[in-house]
This record gives C-alpha cells, sequence and structure tokens, in this order.
C-alpha cells in the first residue's frame, strides 16, 4: 500500500541519508528531496520560482510546502508511495502538508539531531556560511525551527545509526500495513 513519510528537520539532520537508504529498502519509493527539489523547482524563473532561494522568506517556504505537497499527493494517487525529505520548518508548513494531502497514509516524521551535531555533518558549509552572515532565513541559525509537538514517529539520527533507524521505519510501517 503506498504512503508518504514527510521527513523534517534541521539541515544535516539526515534526511536525505535516510530516504536514500530507505529506496534501498522498498524499490519504488519515490523521493522528494529538498536539496533536488531546489535544482527541479526553483531553477530557472517564473512562478514555481517566485520568492525562493537564498534567504527564503516564510511565505515563500510555506508556497514551496504547498508544491511539494501536490507532488507527493499526486504520486500517491497513482499508489507509489514517497518519501519527502524537506526542513519545513514550521508548524504551519507542516500543517499545510496534511491540509493538501488530506491522507491517512501521510506519516510526518521528526528527524531529531542536536544543531552541534547538524554542523559538524554540514558538507556544504551552510552553518558556517549562516553564522558569518552569508545567509539570510538559515534555519536553526539565523531561521527559526519549530519542533515538531506531535510527528508520527520520531527517528532519532544522533542517537541511532542509519541501519537502527531504517528498521525503526519499516517497523512502524509494517505495523500501520502500508508494507
Amino acid at each position: 500500500m503506498p504512503f508518504i513519510i514527510w521527513m523534517t528537520g534541521l539541515p544535516s539532520s539526515g534526511k536525505s541519508t535516510l530516504a536514500k537508504k530507505l529506496k534501498e529498502k522498498i524499490s519504488n519509493l519515490e523521493i522528494l528531496d529538498g536539496d533536488s527539489l531546489m535544482d527541479d523547482l526553483v531553477a530557472g524563473t517564473g512562478t514555481l520560482s517566485d520568492g525562493l532561494g537564498p534567504g527564503w522568506s516564510k511565505q515563500g517556504r510555506l508556497d514551496h510546502t504547498k508544491r511539494v505537497a501536490y507532488v507527493a499527493k499526486t504520486l500517491l494517487k497513482h499508489s507509489i508511495p514517497v518519501c519527502v525529505a524537506v526542513i519545513s520548518p514550521f508548524y504551519e508548513s507542516r500543517e499545510t502538508a496534511k491540509i493538501v494531502i488530506n491522507d491517512e497514509r501521510l506519516i510526518q516524521t521528526y528527524v531529531k539531531c542536536s544543531l552541534e551535531i547538524c554542523e559538524t555533518r554540514d558538507v556544504k558549509g551552510m552553518y558556517k556560511k549562516a553564522r558569518d552572515g552569508g545567509l539570510e532565513n538559515f534555519t536553526g541559525v539565523t531561521g527559526e525551527y519549530e519542533i515538531p509537538d506531535n510527528p508520527d514517529l520520531i527517528i532519532d539520527t544522533g542517537n541511532n545509526s542509519v541501519d537502527d533507524n531504517i528498521k525503526t521505519i519499516l517497523s512502524f510501517l509494517k505495523e500501520k500495513k502500508l508494507l
């Protein structure tokens, strides 16, 4: 049965890593990754990219969430399981995803990891750039991240291995009869 796992967490918390590893276990899983989506949906000009890019405004992020949720919902309608790996830093953005998707097979997953660990994993140097004043509204440094208050699943990448976290996700999916 198809499903949508919506992973939210700080930059470099492990969302993309988990999504890629999960795809190894679920062959037809489609990944909607924040980094790739930026390249695919935001590159270029026009209405898709309005309000996005470095220093995203809150409204730009909310609009982007709607786009991602719509794509995920469309894939779900075609019986394709989806893993969304995006920061979605605001409570409002995650609620927007719930409203757009409107399906009980949406699993909101908080990828928990301390800011300190995330910074050590940051291969792109974004945290340093934000701390040096080079990035506005960078989530966790100059931009807000609202920790989910009631996610369906919490995955702790700061204290558990990728393999252990994947086992937890797969067990959850099996328990919900989605695998």
